[in-house]
């Protein structure tokens, strides 16, 4: 197959591409680098099977030649970077998947849209299942994430009921491991980062609120897996053993033998105080759940962010 990844330079895009590589596909990858990271791709810049095109999905596209497949990965996916850029957020979710579904129409491709368990807003229902219609504040700060994913996810269904084109949605839980980016405001890589660095390791509210956490190579075979083999409906791709903020902030201080005091902030605003995914469909549908256990991948992830030490973006702040 040949297929085009938009958000091909962030952290899934570039694991997506390898994952797609790796089983003999061709590869057209895409990214404006606004969040993206020239370096997650460069080891795959001369092979003959990558393609790069430096582009703005949200702006008008095209891709020459023919395409299996479009997935649709390109978005700031992280509270810091769409608090940062929340208009151009709105229009990735809105006319960047507008455009890329287009583009499948056109190609007679398959399109797959990475959506997120932002969906689900601050939930009031836990586990959550895909027919769980979530609680998301549309007026607060991370509306302009919940919201372009929600809007994202109606456009894509759209296109599959009015002009008959073959879509996948998977919503993405909380996501760790290589080539996510220091300071990017995800819990795991923050952690990481300030106990590499000796600096105190800040949670959010008492660091009771929960999270499930999905190390990547775990989320790419099951995107994979659903690209490959799944259906039109919302498919949850996380892992379903949930863990509390502090308990994640404590097993990283244990694995990397800071010396990091733990220290609390003001809880954001809207920030949802439980996450965990209902894998049922996964399970039943693609044969699918995770493998690497929570311990195994943090100290993987160290190893990773060890490696970019003395970075600018992981040196200590002033």
């Amino acid at each position: 197959m040949r297929v085009l990844i938009t958000g091909a330079a962030g952290f899934l895009g570039s694991n997506l591409a390898d994952r797609f590589l790796a089983s003999g596909h061709t590869v057209v990858g895409l990214d404006n680098f606004i969040t993206g990271n020239p370096d997650n791709i460069a080891h795959l810049m001369g092979n003959p099977s990558f393609e790069f095109l430096r582009h703005n999905i949200s702006t008008y596209t095209y891709v020459a030649g023919p395409l299996d497949g479009i997935l649709h990965f390109a978005s700031p996916a992280s509270p810091v970077d769409y608090l940062e850029h929340p208009i151009a957020t709105l229009k990735v979710g809105a006319l960047g998947t507008h455009n890329a579904l287009g583009l499948a129409k056109a190609k007679g491709a398959r399109f797959f849209l990475a959506s997120t368990s932002e969906v689900y807003g601050d939930p009031l229902v836990h586990p959550q299942r895909e027919t769980y219609w979530g609680n998301v504040n549309p007026i607060g700060p991370r509306g302009v994430y919940d919201e372009a994913k929600r809007f994202a996810e109606a456009m894509t269904m759209a296109y599959h009921r009015y002009h008959g084109v073959d879509t996948r949605i998977v919503r993405i839980f909380n996501t760790y491991g290589p080539r996510m980016r220091p300071r990017d405001g995800r819990v795991v890589s923050n952690f990481i980062v300030q106990a590499l660095n000796g600096e105190p390791i800040t949670i959010y509210g008492d660091g009771s609120q929960t999270r499930s956490f999905c190390f990547v190579d775990d989320e790419v075979e099951g995107i994979y897996r659903l690209f490959m083999n799944g259906d039109a409906q919302p498919t949850n791709i996380g892992n379903p053993t949930e863990y509390t903020v502090r308990q994640l902030a404590e097993l990283i201080v244990e694995l990397t033998g800071t010396a990091s005091p733990i220290i609390r902030k003001e809880l954001p605003e809207d920030d949802p105080k439980v996450r965990k995914p209902d894998i049922t469909r996964a399970r039943e549908i693609l044969g699918w759940e995770p493998k690497v256990p929570l311990r195994e991948g943090v100290t993987r992830t160290i190893d990773y962010f060890r490696s970019l030490m003395g970075t600018p973006l992981m040196k200590p702040r002033a």
